[in-house]
């Protein structure tokens, strides 16, 4: 199966929109957190400017940055920038609250969750040593001679495993439902046999591709593809025979068409196969070369040596239609004219 840039970017992107909505409640909740703070447990009179300047440049990086389209894109650069700017303003925060003695210390978690959750293992461990950092600057009071005592570093390593702790098993937990994720994803697109995209893969990919072409004026063209003694062979060797067929053939479609080409079965012995930036000479090049490769490689099968042929009809945007609905339509018309004039060959739609 092609798994297309488009397709991956897209996935991406779908993924980093729903990490971003959660960041950005986070963002807001220790904003809140830190309001609460200020109103209920009112630090002294001279702090108290200092956290609201904290409060107010914060609340409007995270404004600027997040709500007025400072990126066009969602990224995990934009995510790194955000958990950066969440450090400072905690470690700003517990200057003015008691440092290492303030009840808000455990804000510090938050960054570790959004980094676990979006940024990988990497990006994680650079944010608990930029915490650690942190934490030594806010005890900075003892004498440079006790920061390098044993007692020292084992009071900082007994404060930051709580942080250590929540930020390994989060990070497993993202990586394994990640996983979870793009493996339900992949069997709810994939055909089962040839395990090239199923319709409904290949709906959410074309269509994607398709709008692209219409978009930006730029040619695409469609085959619908047809093993030619399917039936036969299943009648006479047995349907295990046939699932081999499918299986040869969708292998030799592959081998012919490009990583940014989309192939799905369309169901019983047919395929379909999306052509991006192909025009209808470019795809009739592809369907001959499909038709050799199918040809001249037989299938073997207990013993026996069995040949097998396919039959595609093509229809190109913008030439023969404006919808990807009326391009499929047409190049399934060409492949049953394609079998009408004796199978294994290629027919372009004419109108």
């Amino acid at each position: 199966m092609h798994a297309t840039p488009v397709e991956i970017l897209s996935v991406e992107q779908e993924e980093l929109r729903g990490i971003t909505r959660t960041v950005g409640e986070i963002e807001w909740l220790l904003l809140i957190l830190v309001l609460l703070f200020q109103v209920f447990e009112g630090p002294l009179a001279q702090d108290q400017a200092a956290i609201s300047a904290g409060l107010f440049f914060y609340a409007a990086f995270v404004l600027s940055f997040r709500y007025t389209n400072f990126y066009k894109t969602e990224s995990r650069w934009k995510i790194a920038i955000e958990s950066f700017a969440m450090v400072i303003f905690i470690t700003w925060v517990l200057w003015y609250t008691g440092k290492l003695a303030s009840p808000l210390v455990n804000a510090y978690l938050l960054v570790i969750i959004t980094s676990a959750l979006a940024l990988g293992k990497l990006t994680t461990m650079f944010e608990m040593a930029l915490i650690t950092a942190c934490f030594m600057l806010l005890g900075g009071n003892s004498p440079s001679g006790e920061i390098l005592s044993l007692a020292y570093v084992g009071g900082l390593v007994a404060q930051l495993a709580p942080m250590l702790l929540v930020a390994y098993i989060t990070t497993m937990f993202s990586a394994d439902i990640r996983f979870g994720l793009n493996r339900a994803r992949l069997l709810s697109e994939t055909d089962d046999l040839t395990a090239v995209y199923n319709m409904r893969g290949f709906a959410i990919v074309a269509d994607r591709l398709f709008n692209q072409a219409v978009r930006y004026n730029r040619p695409a063209s469609l085959l619908m593809i047809d093993s030619d003694n399917l039936k036969a062979v299943n009648d006479v060797h047995g349907h295990e025979a046939g699932n081999q067929l499918l299986k040869l053939v969708a292998k030799c479609i592959e081998t012919e068409l490009r990583h940014t080409d989309v192939l799905a079965r369309y169901g019983g012995d047919e395929f379909v196969a999306l052509l991006p930036e192909a025009p209808a000479a470019r795809a009739l090049e592809v369907a001959q070369r499909i038709i050799k490769a199918v040809a001249t490689t037989p299938l073997e099968f207990e013993g026996k040596r069995i040949d097998t042929s396919v039959s595609i009809g093509l229809a190109s945007y913008p030439d023969d239609g404006r919808s990807i609905d009326t391009i499929q339509g047409r190049a399934d018309r060409a492949m049953y004219l394609a079998k009408e004039q004796g199978r294994n060959r290629a027919v372009k739609y004419a109108a």
